[in-house]
């Protein structure tokens, strides 16, 4: 059985903005979102800068869980999602078998802190910190508050996650397992993720220049992408708006280092190669590349070889971007992310500009969309991600007129 996947609703919080409108309107400007970080101390750290949510504040009216007891990741979570069913037309209709696919690094990391630095300075930390702060219990609470009976899976698969769970969302629509689903990734800023990337120096103290010759690291961020995914039939007899199909997904492991990526891209090609033949479809039939693009100096050649491995001489002429640029790198909420941003393309005919490309790199020699508010018909698209240890995730959208 292999039916068919629709997006009809999404939900996105970036540094960009709450939502998809004012994330759509900071990427027709091409605005940089990466600003000195506020949220903890950056004495001391080689880098001081990025994608932080602004304006940010949580006044939903709970159901079935308490706010005061809700890590910030949960409530990203929950403000991303209803907006996604809200689009979707289900807010007051979710089936209770929905199924949850989540993808995070983090999960509840800021309860981590929160309890360690109580414990630390000899103050009573509260129990109910360390349950936010397990990775799975997002999805716990989401069940909860939605009333939602199917199994909650959570994915921590590096900075892959995000595509991952949708993925895996994908493939179970498809293979009959449930006909709904809440999909999407997400991760929040802080400062024990902020003090790892500087001790690997993987970060920037100037600007995120992803496939720049002169790029030099990358900005760290934080957000929430969400999707709500359908059998594309049922979908269609409750008249729901589709936003786009998911039509392949593709993933790998190369294993090659814990850390960088593997030289010659063969893992992350292998990813697109499998991710285009779940499609049914060829290179040539990709009119966008939403890279992963990080910036950094291994991941972006990496990545590039990659591209031009699968696509070959039309690799040079396929638009890529990589929206770390404007954002930061969520981690396990990159790929939902850049997901729910390749979705808005598709739909707004609009190209995610690559912001900070001043300088082409021989090595990138990639058609790199730099200039914001550039407009093109999209009707395939894919979306790459790949993480540490050598995660590799690539997925495929189509238009619904294509």
């Amino acid at each position: 059985m292999n039916r068919r996947v629709a997006v009809t609703g999404a939900g996105l919080i970036t540094a960009l903005g709450i939502g998809k409108k004012q994330n759509l309107s900071g990427i027709f400007e091409g605005r940089n979102a990466i600003n000195k970080i506020e949220s903890f101390d950056i004495r001391g750290y080689r880098s001081k800068t990025g994608g932080e949510i602004q304006g940010f504040n949580f006044s939903r009216k709970l159901r079935k869980l308490k706010s005061s007891r809700l890590d910030r990741a949960t409530k990203l979570l929950l403000t991303a999602i209803d907006e996604a069913l809200l689009e979707a037309g289900l807010e007051n209709a979710l089936p209770a078998d929905t199924g949850i696919f989540f993808g995070t690094t983090l999960g509840g990391m800021l309860s981590g802190e929160l309890y360690h630095r109580n414990i630390v300075l000899g103050k009573k930390a509260r129990p109910s910190l360390l349950l936010d702060y397990l990775a799975h219990y997002q999805g716990i609470h989401i069940s909860k508050e939605y009333g939602l009976n199917h199994t909650a899976f959570t994915i921590s698969n590096a900075c892959a996650s995000g595509t991952n769970a949708i993925g895996f969302a994908y493939n179970e629509i498809r293979t009959g397992v449930v006909n709904t689903a809440l999909a999407g990734g997400y991760d929040t800023m802080c400062e024990f993720t902020f003090a790892g990337f500087n001790s690997l120096q993987a970060v920037t103290q100037t600007l995120c220049r992803p496939f720049d010759k002169k790029r030099d690291g990358l900005v760290l961020g934080e957000g929430v992408g969400i999707v709500v995914l359908e059998e594309m039939s049922s979908a269609v007899l409750r008249n729901a708006n589709i936003l786009a199909e998911v039509i392949g997904y593709g993933e790998s492991s190369d294993a090659f280092h814990i850390t960088r990526p593997e030289p010659e891209g063969s893992g992350a090609a292998l990813a697109i190669s499998r991710a285009l033949t779940s499609a049914g479809i060829d290179a040539l039939d990709i009119d966008y590349i939403n890279a992963h693009g990080t910036g950094t100096p291994y991941n972006d050649v990496m990545e590039a070889k990659a591209i031009q491995k699968i696509f070959g001489a039309a690799g040079k002429n396929i638009p890529v971007s990589s929206v770390k640029s404007m954002i930061g790198h969520l981690l396990g909420g990159a790929g939902a992310v850049e997901a729910v941003i390749t979705v808005m393309a598709i739909n707004n005919g609009i190209l995610p500009p690559n912001i900070n490309y001043e300088t082409p790199d021989p090595e990138c020699h990639l058609n790199i969309v730099h200039k914001p508010g550039q407009k093109t018909s999209i009707k395939r698209a894919i979306s790459n991600s790949f993480g540490f240890g050598g995660a590799n995730a690539a997925i495929v959208f189509q238009s619904v007129n294509s």
